[in-house]
């Protein structure tokens, strides 16, 4: 007579193993898929300071001076009523909308600049100034 053989299936010290090398993997990953959002938001926020600094560009080419820094980007979307009025401010305006950073603030703009003529800057993730990684500030200057 044979003896029964053993029923198929995973030894306990199989699955442990399994559960350990996912736990490795797990540890290896996800740190690099998690940073993947905030890597996004900088490369997003470039993009939007390098269009808000194109749109400068053309309000410097119609009125022969960029916006002051109290008429701010908003003289972008609507003529500033405030001095020194454009000579020239197009019709519709330079942007739609202003656009704000990847994290829901509103770009900073400074006119005359620290870096450049003028600047348009975003705090990065901690709305502070300075920084480093991902709370580091992104400036027109970087572009």
């Amino acid at each position: 007579m044979k003896t029964p053989s053993p029923a198929p299936g995973f030894t306990l010290l199989e699955v442990m193993v399994v559960v350990v090398i996912l736990g490795i993997l797990a540890t290896l990953v996800v740190p690099r898929i998690i940073s993947r959002p905030e890597e996004a938001r900088v490369a997003a926020a470039r993009q939007d300071i390098a269009a808000v600094m194109q749109a400068l560009r053309l309000y410097h080419l119609d009125n022969q001076r960029y916006p002051t820094t109290e008429q701010g980007l908003e003289a972008l979307v609507e003529a500033p009523t405030t001095a020194p009025l454009p000579i020239n401010w197009s019709n519709g305006g330079y942007l739609d909308r202003l656009p704000s950073d990847p994290w829901g603030k509103p770009l900073n703009y400074l006119n005359p600049g620290q870096f450049d003529e003028v600047d348009v800057y975003s705090l990065g993730a901690d709305g502070q100034p300075g920084g480093e990684g991902h709370d580091a500030d992104i400036g027109s200057w970087q572009l």
